[in-house]
């Protein structure tokens, strides 16, 4: 065990990230450990496709090329890396990784953790993978590895795992571990804690912004951590942006894992200087006795037609198109028919394409010829005979399949967590000792309102910063304050039921509020806004990335002292 803080780095937040990032962030300064993120519940459906035209794939093979001009760099300076990049096929990425460090002459040893993959427990699935924990990635950097390649682990897990590994702590160190969660979910999704996708982004130069540096955090051994980046780097770290990423993609007070449940409720941020962040007081709980599991199947067909309509009588040309389409495919008609008319266009516009609003129509169906030939059929027949200025903005196809994704939970104990040596052992990882089912933490104290005064009907978002995203079917929108008095207006204006009139989409679906009031930020969840989850795109914004931008948008009477 050591009390030298660990300092973990990340280069990759998803599958396609920029590739240039490994390299960076091993001549940019100082490290221990390098992560890389690559999966997603969208991406898990990609690597299953790919692996069913070919059994040997199933892994991000783009981290490979990463390594043809780093893997030396890093063996040089003492940097071991750790990513989830071997998706479907975890001993099929390490194999590869070996192959690539026996041809560069480069001796590194790779390891690998194994056992999230239950798919053949789960008949008409393309995948179906567990959500491991850490200490599978522990063992192989105790034992001496290298690289280590994981499946399906939660994406903090590349973090917790070289933290446990580092400093010695043991499942039951439930405050230690959730300092390391919090750490982990901060650099997981790379540059969206340096700058990247920040509400606030127009108040810095944007030549800051071009090119944001990708984060790293110092670990000390009682969990808490500061989040920085290399010196020289684009982008920044400040108390705003590493809130950002905090409520990103969480259900409230608790955010439960494999390993334990961490307690943002008690997260505490403090700016030590620039590009500084300072994270402490976290508590841990023990984990939920069960492990997620996410499943990928196929929903069916999915094709789309988006009208062109142009000028004058906009309403009136998109329900003419309409009963022509619905008199069309009612010979044949598909399973799910949904229409959206997008107002984009302008009175007395200089422009043919601002003049003009966009009318989408997204059929789904599980027989691909109702999605596909017959909606095409349909659409181009009305080519001649339709409304004035007919065209579409590009000709339908012949129907794509679409994913549904569904997340089911089994104990611990059904699920072998191994950790495959450098040298080919095997070793088990036991479940924790310690589980506790997850319930409602108590609503905390709310602040004193502001006294009434004069207010200004001005967008939510000259006071409150948003981001938004995906889990399954549902979206949350985090919503945070930068000052005690603008958190003093937002704990109390921004309720559920305010929330259902700014955001029409929710008025009929379960929305749950938690407050975090150390983060002067309130939480919202939406279940069902995203329909089977971003595969099968139910929305213009299928993984809800742009819902909270929406919410700043809308209105709101602001007193005056806050803007």
């Amino acid at each position: 065990m050591t009390a030298a803080p660990l300092r973990v780095g990340n280069f990759s937040g998803f599958y396609g990230d920029r590739a240039e990032a490994l390299r960076e962030m091993l001549t940019g300064g100082e490290l221990d450990v390098l992560t890389g993120d690559y999966l997603a519940e969208l991406t898990m459906l990609i690597l299953a496709r790919d692996r069913l035209k070919d059994p040997s794939a199933g892994y991000a093979r783009t981290f490979l090329r990463q390594l043809e001009d780093t893997l030396g760099l890093a063996h040089e300076k003492g940097v071991r890396i750790v990513t989830n990049a071997g998706g479907l096929h975890p001993a099929g990425l390490a194999d590869a990784v070996r192959e690539v460090a026996g041809r560069l002459g480069v001796p590194v040893r790779v390891a690998h953790v194994e056992g999230d993959d239950l798919t053949a427990r789960h008949p008409g699935s393309l995948a179906a993978h567990a959500y491991l924990g850490g200490f599978g990635i522990t063992e192989c950097l105790r034992a001496g590895a290298d690289v280590v390649v994981t499946g399906r682990v939660t994406d903090a897990a590349l973090v917790t795992g070289p933290a446990a590994a580092h400093f010695g702590w043991k499942p039951a160190d439930h405050d230690r571990l959730a300092g390391a969660v919090v750490a982990g979910h901060v650099l997981e999704c790379g540059a969206q804690a340096t700058g990247g996708n920040y509400a606030f982004f127009a108040e810095h130069d944007p030549r800051d912004l071009r090119r944001p540096g990708f984060p790293l955090a110092e670990i000390h051994p009682d969990g808490s951590c500061v989040v920085t980046k290399h010196p020289g780097t684009g982008g920044f770290v400040d108390v705003g942006t590493v809130t950002a990423q905090l409520l990103y993609e969480t259900g409230g007070a608790r955010y439960a894992g494999p390993d334990v449940t961490a307690r943002l409720d008690t997260v505490r941020l403090t700016r030590e200087e620039p590009d500084r962040v300072r994270i402490e007081g976290v508590r841990g709980e023990a984990p939920p006795p069960t492990l997620k599991v996410g499943l990928n199947r196929l929903g069916g067909f999915r094709n789309e037609v988006v009208f062109v309509l142009t000028g004058l009588d906009i309403d009136a040309k998109a329900a003419l198109v309409r009963e022509q389409m619905k008199d069309a495919l009612a010979a044949s008609p598909p399973a799910e028919v949904r229409w959206e008319l997008a107002r984009t266009d302008r009175a007395d516009a200089g422009t043919e394409e601002t003049a003009s609003a966009l009318l989408r129509l997204v059929v789904r169906d599980p027989d691909q010829q109702k999605a596909g030939r017959v909606l095409s059929g349909a659409a181009i027949e009305l080519a001649l005979a339709s409304y004035p200025g007919f065209h579409v903005v590009a000709p339908p196809g012949k129907g794509s399949p679409y994913g549904v994704f569904e997340d089911v939970y089994v104990p611990h104990g059904e699920v072998d967590h191994v950790a495959v040596l450098h040298d080919g052992r095997r070793i088990t990882v036991d479940p924790p000792q310690d589980t506790a089912v997850l319930g409602d933490v108590p609503p905390p104290a709310l602040p004193e309102p502001l006294p009434p005064g004069p207010t200004l009907r001005a967008p939510l978002g000259r006071v409150v910063g948003a981001r938004s995203g995906d889990k399954g079917g549902n979206a949350n929108v985090g919503v945070w304050a930068r000052t005690d008095d603008a958190w003093r207006w937002l704990a109390h204006e921004l309720t559920v039921a305010r929330f259902r009139e700014l955001i029409p989409e929710a008025r009929d679906l379960p929305v749950t509020r938690h407050a975090l009031p150390n983060l002067r930020a309130l939480d919202f969840v939406v279940e069902g806004i995203l329909g089977q989850g971003v595969a099968a795109q139910a929305r213009f914004d299928p993984q809800a990335k742009a819902l909270g931008e929406w919410l700043r948008s809308r209105h709101a009477d602001i007193p005056e002292v806050l803007l």
